[in-house]
C-alpha cells in the first residue's frame, strides 16, 4: 500500500482567463415572454421592413423593467407564422437565424423590444442571405 502525498493548493489553479468576451447567450431576460409584451410592441413600434422580415422595435422605459437583467438591453419576440412559412423545418431554420443574428447584435442595440415577423421570400433564402438582411435592420435600429 502506497500513500499519496497530499496535493498543494497550486496543483489547482485556474488558467488565465481572456479579455472580457461579450456573453453570446440567449436568456429568458433577452425573450419576450408574455403577450401583454408583444401587445406593447405592436401598439406602437417603429417598423424596419425589407424582403425577407419586418422587424418591430419599441422603446422601453425604466418602469417597463420587470426582469433582473440590467437596464439597457433588447429583447427578442418572434412571430413567424405558419401562413407565411408552411412547412416546420423552414419556420424552425428561420428562427434560429433570428435568435443566432440576434444574439451577437445585442450588445449593440438599444434598449428596445423586438418583434421579427417573417416573409414568404425567407422560405427560399439561405442563411447567409437572412443573416445579412438581419444584420441590416439591427444597424437601422442602432441609429
Amino acid at each position: 500500500m502506497s500513500i499519496r502525498p497530499a496535493r498543494a493548493d497550486t496543483d489547482h489553479e485556474q488558467p488565465p482567463q481572456p479579455p472580457h468576451q461579450p456573453s453570446f447567450a440567449f436568456p429568458r431576460s433577452a425573450r419576450l415572454l408574455d403577450a401583454g409584451d408583444y401587445e406593447r410592441v405592436f401598439a406602437g413600434a417603429r417598423r424596419s421592413a425589407d424582403r425577407y422580415f419586418t422587424v418591430l422595435a419599441r422603446a422601453r422605459a425604466l418602469a417597463d423593467e420587470s426582469f433582473s437583467e440590467p437596464f439597457g438591453t433588447a429583447r427578442l419576440g418572434l412571430a413567424i407564422s405558419k401562413r407565411s412559412v408552411p412547412r416546420a423545418v423552414a419556420r424552425n431554420r428561420i428562427k434560429r437565424v433570428i435568435r443566432d443574428s440576434f444574439r451577437h447584435a445585442r450588445a449593440e442595440l438599444p434598449c428596445v423590444d423586438l418583434v421579427v415577423l417573417c416573409r414568404r421570400a425567407a422560405v427560399d433564402a439561405d442563411n447567409a442571405t437572412l443573416s445579412a438582411a438581419l444584420a441590416a435592420h439591427w444597424r437601422e435600429l442602432a441609429r
